[in-house]
C-alpha cells in the first residue's frame, strides 16, 4: 500500500499566522523534544506520527494559551510509527 506523504498546507499553518507565531515560538514553548523541522513538516503537510502531532499541538497550546485539538490542526490521521 502506497501512502500519500505530501498532504498540502495544513490548518496549523493558518492558525500560526493568525496567532502571529513562528516555528521558533513553538520550539521554545515546548516541554517535549520538538524541533523546527517537525513544525515545518507539520505546516507543509508532510505526514507525521501521532507523537509528533501531539508535541506540536501541546507546544501550540502552550505558546497561544489556548486549547486546540489535534483534529483542528491537521486534516489527516497520523501514520503508525515503526
Amino acid at each position: 500500500m502506497d501512502i500519500e506523504r505530501n498532504l498540502g498546507q495544513q490548518p496549523l499553518g493558518e492558525l500560526m499566522l493568525e496567532l502571529k507565531l513562528t516555528p521558533a515560538h513553538l520550539v521554545k514553548a515546548s516541554s517535549d523534544q520538538l524541533n523546527h523541522k517537525m513544525v515545518s513538516r507539520g505546516i507543509k503537510g508532510r505526514r507525521l506520527t501521532g507523537n509528533a502531532m501531539k508535541k506540536i499541538r501541546d507546544a501550540l497550546n502552550a505558546a497561544s494559551e489556548k486549547n486546540f485539538k489535534t483534529t483542528e490542526l491537521f486534516n489527516y490521521a497520523p501514520i503508525n510509527a515503526k
